[in-house]
């Protein structure tokens, strides 16, 4: 029955027996009625099927045995080419063919028999339907693995982005060490830690003396030197559980878990001998003579209440440290004895 709101599909037709294939155009007529021309293209062998452009048919009806090559070479050929549904039509009556041919990407198999002829035209249009829909799930497939894809890049980006932010929030931008607030929350948690379990844990202020003159001197770039010269030397001498901050200006806090004041008095030094080497391979030792005063305060040494009276401990035993002279290291629990300079190494 024809059906006029229908367009004729472009159909290839490989056969070698042409009367079928007359036969298969006619059935089709039925349906389509009158196809522009060249819609229908009727071959008589794989040669002559190949040579065709697959991309311009919307459908091919294949003859499993063909003069020069099998049909299931051919549609191996087709496939390689082209995203288009081919149907095998054969007097082959076989399963075990029928199940090779569709296992190898044939989407339909119609045996002549009976009135096959007159199916044609619905196995034709059902066989477009599917292969419409396979095209659609296979472009919202790739759109979904786009669209994924897409999203775990935003992910990434977000998380960079959230750990970038982190960094901002916890560090210091100009040394790369904690900044104060970083610093205030780790001393909360080191303290109670400290305090739970026994441990020791030490707490030390660091003042870069004559730093303003210098700064003045030699200018601000070569004051955030000083300051980033610093922060690396602090860096190579702690521990990964210490915890370093600059604390303002060019003061600097650090945190010892585990550590006594006096097991403290060698990492010190070591930071001061590092700054002045750094400031005589530079050339700069003679020309403000920039030192270290340093306090030290300690959980079982000086017993504080909380973790702000430890850090204030410590801090009071900078500012003896600067009484007395600077460029030394004196101990909360020692201000009284503390009239020697703690000589460098």
């Amino acid at each position: 029955m024809t059906n006029p709101h229908t367009p004729c599909p472009n159909i290839l037709i490989v056969d070698d027996d042409s009367d079928h294939s007359t036969l298969v155009v006619d059935s089709l007529m039925m349906y389509y009625h009158e196809p522009k021309t060249g819609q229908v293209v009727c071959v008589t062998n794989g040669t002559d099927c190949l040579a065709q452009d697959m991309e311009r048919f919307d459908i091919i009806l294949l003859d499993l045995n063909l003069p020069d090559m099998t049909g299931l070479d051919v549609l191996e050929k087709i496939i390689a080419r082209a995203d288009v549904p081919v149907i095998f039509i054969t007097g082959q009556n076989d399963m075990a063919t029928a199940s090779r041919a569709i296992e190898q990407g044939a989407q339909d198999y119609v045996v002549k028999q009976g009135q096959y002829l007159l199916s044609i035209p619905a196995i034709v249009q059902k066989n477009l339907r599917l292969h419409k829909l396979k095209v659609e799930r296979d472009e919202l497939q790739r759109e979904l693995q786009w669209m994924l894809k897409e999203l775990q890049h935003k992910n990434d980006q977000l998380e960079e982005s959230m750990r970038q932010l982190k960094i901002m929030a916890t560090t210091d931008s100009l040394t790369g060490l904690a900044n104060r607030r970083h610093f205030g929350e780790q001393l909360d948690r080191q303290f109670n830690e400290a305090v739970r379990y026994g441990n020791d844990l030490s707490c030390v202020m660091i003042d870069l003396d004559h730093y303003k003159q210098f700064n003045d001197t030699l200018g601000h770039q070569a004051g955030d030197k000083l300051l980033q010269t610093m922060a690396e030397e602090i860096r190579q001498v702690l521990r990964a559980s210490d915890i370093a901050a600059r604390y303002g200006g060019d003061e600097f806090i650090l945190l010892l878990p585990q550590t006594s004041a006096a097991d403290a008095l060698p990492v010190l030094n070591r930071i001061r001998e590092g700054v002045a080497r750094q400031l005589e391979q530079q050339g700069l030792a003679t020309k403000v003579p920039v030192t270290l005063s340093v306090g030290v305060a300690s959980l079982r040494a000086d017993f504080p209440d909380d973790e702000d009276t430890l850090v204030s401990m410590a801090d009071k035993a900078l500012y003896k440290a600067k009484e007395l002279g600077k460029d030394r290291i004196v101990t909360f629990g020692k201000m009284a004895d503390s009239q020697t300079r703690v000589p460098a190494q």
